[in-house]
């Protein structure tokens, strides 16, 4: 194989593109630059990658296998401080132990009566406007976008600025590095403002820890973007699945969704190679990137028995690797997961004659996104 494939079969384009299906564990793979690297696709395997201390997520040490990859540097520049998604130990352990005791299952609990009233207020404002609605707009962005700013201190009032700079960093061909700049430059000052007036939230708490402004707006921007760019496209795009399989939601599905979506499938995550490591019974050399193919992984059958069936009972749905693995496992997944359980039992609690207003087909879908979802969901209900 040379390039990384994207197509997907438009008669099922939730499922993986076809030409990553049986390939070996491992698999030679040209990245966007012309580097060679290597292309995980089993479970043991992406496993094998991501909790290995001899792989890097250092972002200078990387080479991206999709032109369209998302990068807050050039190549070849390590990330500004603060990015610690792209840091090694030790010095993504000292961030992770910032952050850690902000994302725990208990502390998480705690929010659930927050994301439960601010999801029947939206599916209130959906009723009382009528069918039918975009369920993006409507219900699926604001919920994780309201929470994580409510939990930073990010005014929600900013959060149409917020949320076009977010997509510009995961769009095809997006200025990353305008929305990038803007998007630190309004979190410096919102930090500066925390400084002077701190509050009840995490960046306020923050403060305290991290003395230089750019290095906590940096990290305020990894939890910002991220704390609802990926779940706002996983509500929306697993309803866009339920519905179009003719299913509803039963409590615990979302880890199956996680499993049969996995919205990270660009390559990502990645990893370089530090020394000469084997693999699944390939050498791969030092400097080298192994990108870890989540669609495919995720439905490995070796794994999961019948993996291309979408089966919301499934009981070991959880052993996907959604949320990654090893050190860099996504500090907030059980704030989505709550979101997710909550977001999608709600809609169809509410809402039990939910379906499509339009024919499947034409769903808009953002294929060539860093993270895979709809454009838009038209929606309607009895």
């Amino acid at each position: 194989m040379r390039r990384l494939p994207v197509e997907r079969d438009p008669r099922r384009p939730l499922d993986p593109p076809p030409a990553l299906r049986g390939l070996p564990p491992m698999t030679r793979l040209e990245m966007a630059d012309g580097h060679l690297g290597w292309l995980a696709t089993t479970l043991d395997a992406a496993r094998a990658v991501l909790g290995d201390p001899r792989f890097s997520a250092r972002q200078e040490l990387k080479h991206p296998a999709v032109p369209s990859s998302a990068a807050v540097a050039g190549p070849g520049r390590p990330a500004p401080p603060g990015f610690f998604a792209t840091t090694d130990p030790p010095e993504h352990t000292r961030y992770r132990r910032l952050l850690v005791g902000e994302f725990t299952v208990r502390r998480m609990r705690l929010l659930e009566p927050r994301i439960e009233r601010i999801a029947a207020d939206h599916l209130d404002a959906m009723a009382s406007a009528g069918p039918p609605a975009d369920l993006v707009t409507a219900y699926a962005l604001p919920i994780p976008s309201m929470v994580i700013c409510e939990l930073l201190g990010v005014p929600y009032a900013d959060h149409d600025f917020f949320q076009e700079r977010s997509r510009e960093l995961v769009a095809p061909g997006g200025d990353v590095a305008g929305a990038s700049a803007a998007l630190h430059a309004y979190l410096a000052e919102l930090v500066r403002r925390k400084r002077a007036e701190p509050g009840d939230d995490l960046i306020s708490g923050l403060t305290g820890e991290l003395a230089d402004d750019a290095e906590l707006a940096n990290v305020a921007m990894i939890l910002l973007v991220a704390g609802h760019e990926t779940t706002a496209n996983m509500l929306a795009l697993g309803v866009l699945a339920l519905l179009t399989a003719g299913l509803t939601y039963e409590e615990g599905a979302e880890e199956e969704l996680l499993r049969w979506l996995s919205i990270l499938h660009l390559g990502a995550p990645s990893r370089a190679a530090l020394e000469d490591v084997e693999v699944a019974g390939v050498r791969v050399a030092k400097g080298e990137t192994v990108a870890v193919s989540l669609p495919v992984v995720n439905r490995d059958p070796a794994a999961f028995a019948a993996p291309d069936e979408l089966d919301p009972a499934r009981q070991d749905a959880r052993r996907h690797l959604a949320f990654g693995h090893g050190v860099h496992q996504c500090l907030g997944q059980q704030l989505a997961r709550n979101e997710l359980r909550i977001g999608y039992r709600a809609l169809f609690d509410r809402f039990p004659g939910l379906r499509l207003a339009v024919p499947a087909t034409e769903v808009p879908l953002r294929q060539d996104a860093t993270v895979f979802g709809v454009a838009r969901l038209p929606v309607t209900w009895d």
